[in-house]
């Protein structure tokens, strides 16, 4: 069997940020990031924990929704040809895309197409993944996001941090500034004198937008689920921009990754009350908007659905990394993660931040494209105990690491220091009776080092794990040692 292809990292938008520890620094030393992620995620974490535990049966809809996936994604190829002839009986027109450029030229050309120099986009993390909106900007076709914390990140020349609340590392204060500042340069000013109150922001977010809605004649969306059998698509939100652009414009185009395919429309009845629970705390989506195919008279009268692979092939073949495609892109991962809450979104350096994204974006550019991504968590767990679908993110992360060391070994002809040390270290943990000389050599060691029992730092390139940890003196005695002396004496 060959080995899949590495895709290049040109198929997933890259911000060029530096790498992870490094970006993550610089975002750890922004307190007022800190103060508005630890705000936010807790809310969100607080609401989700609260509307899970209303339901007996929490656990077993996980199981389901797990199952499902589990399944879908072992008969891929069924259940895409199954829609593709779903979608075309319904009127709808499908496009296969290999990777983002095909799909940029496609959702471009269909654009050209139909006559229109702008667009108004639903939220969708497939088009930022491809950079949609950077492609049709070169070829003169305007994209205006609608969904209200895409159109804050928007205006502000800003990027994404969250997958659901992409504006998250922004406060009110920060969003009515940038109101204030940029609304006029895209269409309606902001109403004068505005306010950091949720409600005004919100009305002026709605003008703003209104006058889009009812002049654009083409639509983008992505899609949450697409139902083989019926060649159904779905998108839930919660602010009813998605519903006016998904029904007011002649042309509808749907960007969608191949893995997001169910089935059966019964099989919607468990991931919709998985994703409003785990996504925002609520029980169920202000506005669940699907569409088969077009309907005479009624809705948009186009409807062109794009499926995107983007390395999804590739990831497919790995056994253990493709449990990341079963991803409902709720991120209750990214609410719960110790690393996520301190560094944001924007230290991933990927549309995709937090655990998933550590799993999801090394696997669809290429492990040696994002070798740090791997590395960026503390394989608490919380992340598996938080999905809705039982990803378990902790064992591809582990999985990924193992790919990144091989990788790096693969591409020195020489051993590096890192893998002369983890081959040291193998060979003592390997031998009793070597550990129980280094321990001994450890703590005697260490007698030089030490001040009130932590050692400062360490010499050499040993400094690199004490520059950010406290390092605790070892035991003058071993627990060996110890238990030989009181246990295991006549």
């Amino acid at each position: 069997m060959t080995a899949p292809q590495e895709p290049d990292r040109s198929n997933v938008v890259w911000l060029g940020a530096p790498a992870f520890p490094e970006a993550a620094r610089a975002a750890l030393a922004d307190s007022q990031l800190r103060a508005n992620l630890k705000h936010a995620t807790g809310t969100i974490r607080d609401k989700r924990l609260a509307v899970t535990a209303e339901l007996d049966d929490w656990e077993q809809l996980r199981e389901a929704g797990a199952a499902l996936k589990r399944r879908t994604l072992r008969h891929l190829d069924h259940y895409l040809v199954q829609l593709e002839e779903s979608v075309t009986r319904a009127g709808g027109v499908v496009h296969w895309a290999a990777d983002a450029a095909e799909a940029n030229a496609i959702v471009t050309g269909l654009v050209r197409e139909a006559g229109a120099r702008e667009v108004v986009k639903v939220k969708s993390m497939a088009t930022q993944e491809i950079g949609l909106n950077e492609a049709l900007a070169e070829a003169g076709i305007a994209a205006y996001e609608t969904d209200l914390a895409e159109l804050i990140v928007q205006l502000g020349k800003d990027r994404p941090s969250h997958i659901l609340v992409p504006a998250i590392h922004r406060n009110r204060a920060q969003i009515r500034d940038i109101f204030q500042r940029e609304m006029g340069r895209w269409g309606r000013p902001a109403p004068d004198g505005l306010t950091d109150d949720p409600r005004a922001l919100a009305e002026a977010a709605r003008l703003h937008l209104r006058e889009k809605f009812l002049r654009a004649t083409v639509a983008v969306s992505g899609a949450n689920f697409a139902v083989a059998a019926t060649g159904t698509v779905g998108v839930v939100e919660s602010e009813g921009n998605g519903r006016m652009c998904l029904t007011l414009p002649q042309t509808l185009i749907t960007v969608m990754g191949i893995e997001k395919v169910l089935p059966a429309w019964s099989d919607l009845e468990v991931f919709l009350q998985l994703l409003p629970r785990s996504s925002t705390g609520e029980r169920m989506n202000p506005y669940t908007s699907t569409w088969t195919g077009t309907t005479p008279g009624d809705g948009p009268q186009n409807f062109h659905l794009v499926l995107l692979d983007n390395g999804r092939t590739a990831t497919l073949a790995d056994t253990v990394g493709r449990q990341a495609l079963a991803c409902i892109r709720c991120s209750a991962c990214l609410n719960v993660c110790p690393v996520y809450e301190r560094t944001g979104g924007h230290a991933y350096g990927s549309v995709y931040p937090g655990p998933i994204g550590a799993v999801l974006t090394p696997q669809l550019v290429g492990v040696e494209h994002a070798a740090s991504l791997p590395f960026a968590s503390t394989l608490c767990g919380a992340c598996y105990d938080a999905c809705p679908v039982k990803i378990n993110i902790p064992e591809v992360l582990a999985h990924l690491r193992a790919r990144v060391v091989e990788a790096e070994r693969a591409r020195h002809r020489l051993p590096t220091a890192e893998a002369l040390a983890m081959t040291a270290a193998a060979g003592v943990l390997d031998s009793p009776r070597r550990l129980a000389a280094a321990q001994k050599a450890a703590a005697l060691g260490s007698r030089l080092l030490a001040r009130d029992g932590r050692i400062g730092a360490l010499p050499g390139p040993l400094h690199g794990w004490t520059d950010s940890r406290d390092l605790p003196q070892p035991p003058a005695e071993t627990f060996r040692a110890w238990w030989r002396r009181n246990r295991e004496q006549p």
